[in-house]
């Protein structure tokens, strides 16, 4: 008697350890520059189809080691996603080089090996509540957009290019993000990205079209929707405003050190100061993030001559500065913040907002992780004595002239939902100005990527935008995200701009935030059950495998 002839394992074959991670790297193709959203669809749809091989060998493999190896997949897949996506945080290590490009390895492939846990994570829990029913896709759907959700909180959170910025990315399909934010659009782009995997249907044998129809179908309403939500006519100006927003591009090297403070902020007033005949009287300077190589606060001369520049239009300055607060208890040297201030035509400092949303290892080093950077030599990229100090929680602030503020320093404008803050005292700030140097980057995909995701926010909270950045990507962006300006990255360049007005409404993603998303979640899982006791009633002589 002859053994029937095994087919190997999916992850035996050389194919099977390569294709998870081209397949996710082809997913960030979908992400900024390239923007090409329908990079998604083949990258999520073959995520679909290997957790489908593996499924095939539900009565031949024992259950536990099937769920490692869809984890294995899912790993490789978030490894090839987040590595193509992410490759260009390295740039941070080369600014100085002598001490830290010894450990550019670690954040180009580091990072991404531990963020791939959550896809791992991901693909596992969809393989334990697979099935063959065409609904597989809600389960591989629900537990890809729960495990996103989760990056972007957990240990403080990195949501940094969600699938749902696929979509996100482009206009019409953005406005969505108004009503259910960028994890329930991420939850949509994955639903639709997986659908073409039921057209390769291997127990039935023959394609369903449904899922692929209905896929088209709500891409169609995606699309019909921010056409129709978006107004024909540009965003009312807030009267009485000019901004003037200035991106010196100053590189991040031996150039901007405390001995050239002097000259740095001589290029800014210069700067601010020469645009010609113009005709703009600016009332209302903003300058990037950390515009100085010394503390303002303590710079009278400095804050004289900012003073000096305002008086002639009776301006205000709003710009970024390190700045030193009094010894938290138990302290005896003062605490550091990353800031934004607002300085009056006198030159004194008016209002401040300090950062709350710090970023890990650049900012400040990580209680768990203190250990570890002492044994490596490394220390956190930002040369503040102890590293920043987060604020307790995000206010607004004040500017005359200006509606209420939400302050948002660079990587805070990543996060959805909490770009303004908690307690606004019945004042809901009408304007977002962020304030980042991406100079770390260089001419890379990570500064692109960052004012798209900056972008959205003023969508989801239906607010405009302001943003200043050392070397770009600076702007100003309507509350329906249409880019009114832009300057390119790495060039010397000066906004003058109106201040568009905030939406009269409040958005429904800004009254109700994740709970639309909740909701989306306990449907997808609703289908995942539904599929997985209807496949018994198709597959009766399965049924004891498929119940595992």
């Amino acid at each position: 008697m002859t053994r029937p002839i095994r087919r190997p394992s999916f992850l035996t074959t050389r194919l099977g350890l390569i294709l998870p991670v081209l397949a996710g790297a082809l997913g960030a193709l979908a992400m900024q520059p390239a923007a090409f959203w329908p990079a998604i669809i083949p990258s999520i749809t073959l995520a679909v189809l290997m957790i489908d091989q593996l499924f095939l060998d539900l009565d031949k493999v024992p259950f536990g080691r099937l769920v490692r190896r869809a984890a294995l997949i899912g790993w490789l897949w978030g490894f090839g996603y987040f590595v193509a996506g992410l490759w260009w945080l390295g740039k941070a290590f080369l600014v100085e080089a002598e001490e830290f490009a010894w450990a550019m390895p670690f954040g180009v492939l580091g990072l991404p090996a531990l963020l791939a846990f959550f896809s791992a994570t991901a693909f596992a829990v969809a393989f334990c509540v697979w099935s063959r029913h065409w609904s597989r896709i809600f389960a591989f759907s629900f537990a890809l957009a729960a495990l996103e959700w989760l990056r972007g909180h957990i240990l403080t959170g990195f949501p940094w290019n969600a699938p749902g910025m696929a979509l996100g990315n482009h206009l019409w399909f953005m406005q969505t993000t108004s009503i259910i934010g960028l994890h329930g659009l991420t939850a949509i782009t994955i639903l639709i990205a997986a659908a073409p995997a039921t057209l390769k249907n291997k127990w039935r044998g023959q394609p369903d079209w449904r899922a692929s129809i209905a896929a088209l179908a709500v891409l169609g309403l995606l699309a019909g929707y921010g056409q129709w939500r978006i107004p024909l006519n540009a965003q009312p100006e807030v009267p009485g405003v000019a901004l003037r927003i200035v991106q010196p591009n100053i590189q991040q090297d031996a150039e901007f050190n405390a001995i050239n403070g002097d000259a740095i902020l001589e290029n800014y007033l210069n700067l601010s100061v020469n645009r010609g005949e113009t005709g703009v009287r600016p009332t209302h300077y903003i300058w990037p993030e950390s515009a100085f190589p010394f503390l303002l606060q303590q710079n009278l001369s400095a804050l004289d001559r900012i003073g000096a520049m305002l008086e002639k239009n009776n301006a205000w300055l709003i710009t970024g500065a390190a700045r030193m607060g009094p010894p938290l208890p138990g302290e005896e040297a003062g605490s550091f913040y990353n800031s934004i201030q607002a300085i009056d035509s006198n030159g004194i400092i008016r209002d401040t907002y300090d950062k709350a949303h710090l970023v890990p290892f650049g900012e400040y080093e990580p209680a768990f992780a203190k250990s570890l950077l002492r044994m490596t030599g490394l220390r956190q990229f930002v040369s503040i004595p102890g590293g920043f100090t987060p604020a307790p929680e995000r206010k607004s602030f004040s500017v005359s002239g200006l509606p209420p503020i939400a302050g948002s320093i660079c990587y805070e404008a990543i996060f959805p939902g909490a770009v303004l803050p908690r307690q606004q005292d019945g004042l809901r700030p009408r304007v977002i100005i962020n304030v980042t140097n991406d100079a770390w980057f260089g001419d890379s995909p990570g500064p692109r990527q960052h004012f798209a995701q900056a972008r959205l926010r003023a969508v989801e909270e239906g607010i405009p935008l302001i943003r200043a950045a050392n070397s770009g990507i600076s702007g100003v962006i309507d509350p329906y995200g249409r880019v009114l300006f832009s300057t390119n990255l790495n060039t010397v360049a000066v906004i003058d701009s109106a201040l568009p007005e905030a939406l009269e409404w409040t958005t429904f993603y800004s009254r109700f935030r994740d709970w639309p998303f909740a909701l989306m979640l306990v449907f997808y899982l609703g289908f995942t059950v539904y599929g997985r006791s209807h496949h018994l009633n198709l597959y009766p002589k399965n049924r004891t495998n498929s119940n595992r």
